[in-house]
């Protein structure tokens, strides 16, 4: 059964809705938090929080005491962590949440996003692919937003059914600097890689009828192989970040002995010379068969014909196929990520 999408008028009619008015009004939940006596570390630890997962709270307590907790399934769960961890600090002392996941909740501070993203906003067809506003994710909408980002999941076992999973922690910090978080979800049964890109293409194109000035495609491993597709159409997007880019198989039957050539005919067929290009690969990664060879091609083959490359090669205290899902990931190189992507000029290295 195929679901009508919305058309572009109606999609903008509603993304659009009160942009002008949130433009340049403030996020109080990104500011440090206005609280008697907030110490460094107290800031620090609201800093580093504002760049993890939903469910999520912090807590403060008093002599600069803290606990924070994120990635939990519940958001109760979550409100309990932090209170524990800030009463541990404190050896018992009283301890408060000051805010969770999206919400200042600290008694005469009380915040909350004054515009969520449409739930039912979508481009695409439900039952093969969509590109979804994910509603875990301050919204600014095209005309306020600085650009929009769209994170594609990876692909599993065959009945793995990955659609509407949070996106990598690190998301969460082009997010805090003011890009739009859009999901592209794939059904597992009609999800195959050149199949995935057409609709990608599609997708984006629509996105930027929007309004949306800035576009970053992105993903985790399948979805940041099709992210690297994109280089193929001029003006598709400013920037693409992959992370663990594969599409060589699956975890019942891999076939890594063509990715090389399959990587190198993706690169020498870039044509976005205005894109900005993150790649980054780990250490003991099944779905690499030769990290070194893949580093070279990138450099040989797509540095020179896009505008800049960031290649962080197997990071020191990482690996795994899915080490770039980490919260440790998102502290260490999230904020190096919004650098690519916004900086005027782009960091060469994290």
């Amino acid at each position: 059964m195929r679901r009508r999408s919305p058309s572009l008028l109606s999609l903008l009619a509603a993304l659009c809705l009160s942009d002008a008015a949130r433009a340049e009004a403030p996020i109080p939940l990104l500011e440090p938090p206005r609280l008697p006596g907030l110490t460094d570390a107290q800031r620090q630890a609201h800093a580093r929080w504002l760049g993890q997962n939903l469910a999520r709270a912090i807590a403060f307590g008093p002599n600069g005491t803290y606990g924070a907790a994120w990635g939990r399934k519940t958001l109760e769960e979550a409100r309990a962590a932090a209170l524990e961890a800030c009463r541990r600090r404190t050896g018992g002392a009283a301890c408060a949440l000051y805010a969770v996941d999206l919400a200042i909740v600290a008694p005469g501070r009380e915040w909350s996003p004054p515009v969520r993203p449409p739930e039912t906003v979508g481009i695409g067809r439900a039952m093969a692919w969509e590109i979804v506003p994910d509603q875990r994710y301050l919204w600014r909408g095209p005309t306020a937003a600085h650009g929009a980002i769209v994170f594609g999941h990876g692909r599993g076992l065959p009945d793995q059914d990955n659609r509407g999973q949070q996106p990598q922690p690190w998301v969460r910090h082009v997010n805090n600097a003011g890009y739009d978080v859009f999901r592209f979800d794939r059904h597992p049964g009609t999800d195959d890689e050149r199949r995935a890109a057409a609709w990608l293409r599609e997708g984006l194109g629509q996105l930027r009828a929007l309004g949306y000035r800035t576009i970053v495609v992105s993903g985790q491993s399948r979805g940041g192989w099709n992210a690297l597709q994109m280089l193929s159409v001029p003006g598709l997007a400013e920037a693409v970040i992959a992370i663990a880019p594969a599409a060589h198989g699956s975890y019942v039957s891999m076939n890594l002995l063509g990715q090389l050539d399959q990587l190198r005919r993706l690169s020498a067929e870039a044509a976005n010379r205005q894109a900005r290009v993150a790649v980054v690969q780990f250490a003991e990664d099944p779905f690499m068969a030769d990290n070194a060879a893949r580093a070279a091609i990138l450099r040989e083959v797509l540095a020179p014909r896009v505008s800049s490359l960031l290649l962080i090669d197997r990071p020191e205290g990482f690996s795994g196929h899915h080490a770039g899902g980490t919260g440790q990931f998102s502290e260490r190189f999230g904020p190096c990520l919004v650098a690519f992507v916004a900086a005027p000029v782009p960091p060469r290295s994290c």
